[in-house]
């Protein structure tokens, strides 16, 4: 695809191998997992942090988890201890919500990457 690899991801803090990607400011984090391909949730890791999933990042969590809860769906906290949680929707995809957009704007790649350091390709 062409897109450059973040070198930072912390291989000795994550129990899989994986890739973090940018894509302009934002990044995609490549999992690798032995997951089955199944639509019930019993087969499925329980912390969907564990299991394929996409990111969205919110400005506040605390409308959605109660939003969650009001409908009885449940979900995980991040276990990395960030403002994130893990849910699935009706077909067993995981989603990942997190909070905190400030550092989105703009310079957020070099934000990232460690105070404006120059770029690496």
């Amino acid at each position: 695809m062409g897109l450059e690899i973040n070198p930072e991801r912390p291989e000795d803090k994550l129990p899989y191998r994986g890739a973090w990607l940018w894509i302009g400011p934002e990044m995609i984090h490549l999992m690798e997992l032995p997951n089955p391909d199944c639509a019930h949730a019993e087969f499925r890791p329980t912390h969907g942090g564990r299991d394929r999933h996409f990111c969205i990042g919110v400005e506040r969590l605390e409308p959605l988890t109660e939003a969650l809860e009001r409908e009885g769906i449940a979900y995980t906290a991040s276990k990395s201890g960030r403002p994130a949680i893990f849910f699935r929707d009706p077909d067993c995809n995981t989603l990942e919500v997190v909070e905190g957009l400030a550092w989105r704007g703009a310079g957020a790649r070099e934000e990232a990457r460690g105070c404006g350091e120059p770029s690496r390709k």
